[in-house]
């Protein structure tokens, strides 16, 4: 495939394992009960959004867990909010939450980590967040006291539910970014057959999140061999599962493989962390309000065009593990590039900010909001200028 001799094995290198029970099955729902009971929580506080909180999926959770004592706030928002945040945590405090039950996408994961820290570490939410030091430093706060655990049942596919990290919309339009071991799901009921209730074109744009979390910890500068097994397997496993939800969406066994390759996911995300793309994807979310898995689906191949000369070799790698490598490394780069416009097409998520309602004068301005953004410090490419960045930007509109 190279051309050449084959690529060294890493050996030195760390990485974070966490502590995530996982039951995947058709039904995993009426785990719910049995596993807060095996955590020894009694007073479970439910967080979802608006339009789970109104659903019959959500009524039968609720109706499940007549024996707890639970509370609710159903009216989480898109990328979330610090007021969001604030107010949940204070509610939990005063009710004497001892869980936190996640039933949504990523924004509700993040909201439900967010809580949890604010009520170990305490407020404001803004003082726990990582800076960012130019060009290549994250400065993470420790936070060690206990959190309260995070019971989650994913409803999309970002892979929210198996990371440590998260990110926060302030009243300003900018993302606050938080870290801490902690915060991962103690326990993730992945149900494929509750899953049919989230459209399949949702899944499909947030399973472009998911394939960018395999992609960038492939080439992370924090990456590890363990997250790059888990990411080529990833990858090759969103090959098979978007394919097959655009194909067959109400397919139960579709449902399946995408929730686990979204897991497989988190899991490479939570050591390896995220690069210039889901930077971009955080000011632009940020900024404009958009999904965070349409931004992902539109951007992605254009981060990658941009990491390709310096990342060709574990470009190279994948492109091979999904049969379409060619004779050189840069050949089997270009492929992937090419693979991943390839699934845009075949899965229709979106393909260009303007679909989004991006207006092309702002880009400048998200160009230098990206400047500040610490998937640059992960970045297998350095990124010097805010040029640099609006080149990628002007390309995806």
């Amino acid at each position: 495939m190279t051309g050449g001799q084959p690529q060294a094995m890493q050996t030195s290198f760390m990485h974070q394992s966490l502590r995530t029970r996982v039951v995947s099955r058709p039904g995993a729902l009426l785990e719910l009960g049995p596993e807060l009971a095996r955590l020894g929580c009694k007073r479970p506080l439910l967080l979802s959004s608006n339009r789970m909180a109104s659903s019959p999926l959500y009524a039968g959770i609720r109706e499940s867990l007549s024996e707890f004592e639970c509370f609710e706030s159903g009216d989480i928002p898109p990328h979330s909010s610090v007021s969001t945040v604030s107010r949940i945590a204070r509610m939990a405090q005063d009710h004497h939450v001892d869980a936190l039950v996640a039933i949504g996408g990523g924004s509700v994961s993040d909201t439900a980590k967010a809580v949890a820290l604010v009520m170990a570490e305490g407020e404001p939410l803004a003082q726990h967040a990582s800076r960012f030091l130019p060009p290549d430093r994250v400065v993470t706060p420790d936070l060690v006291r206990l959190k309260v655990p995070i019971v989650s049942i994913p409803m999309t596919a970002s892979g929210a539910e198996a990371t440590p990290s998260l990110g926060i919309r302030t009243a300003q339009g900018t993302k606050l970014l938080f870290w801490d071991a902690q915060l991962a799901s103690r326990v993730v009921l992945l149900d494929p057959l509750a899953n049919l209730a989230t459209p399949a074109s949702v899944m499909l744009s947030t399973g472009m999140n998911g394939l960018a979390h395999c992609i960038e910890g492939l080439y992370s500068r924090n990456r590890s061999p363990i997250t790059s097994i888990l990411a080529l397997d990833g990858i090759a496993l969103f090959d098979q599962s978007l394919g097959h939800v655009a194909r067959a969406p109400d397919a139960v066994d579709a449902r399946a493989e995408l929730l686990l390759a979204a897991h497989i996911s988190g899991m490479v995300l939570a050591s390896a962390r995220s690069c210039l793309h889901h930077a971009i994807c955080h000011v632009l979310g940020a900024t404009f309000g958009v999904a965070h898995g349409a931004v992902n689906s539109v951007i992605l191949p254009h981060a990658v065009q941009f990491n390709a000369s310096f990342a060709a070799g574990e470009l190279a790698q994948a492109a091979q593990r999904l049969g379409i490598a060619g004779d050189t490394q840069d050949d089997g780069a270009a492929a992937f590039v090419n693979w991943i416009r390839g699934v845009q097409q075949s899965t229709g998520v979106p393909s260009r900010l303007r679909d989004l309602g991006i207006a092309r004068e702002g880009l400048k301005a998200a160009a230098q909001k990206t400047m500040h953004e610490r998937g640059l410090a992960y970045n297998p490419r350095p990124v010097s200028e805010p040029a640099e960045i609006e080149s990628i930007l002007m390309a995806a509109w």
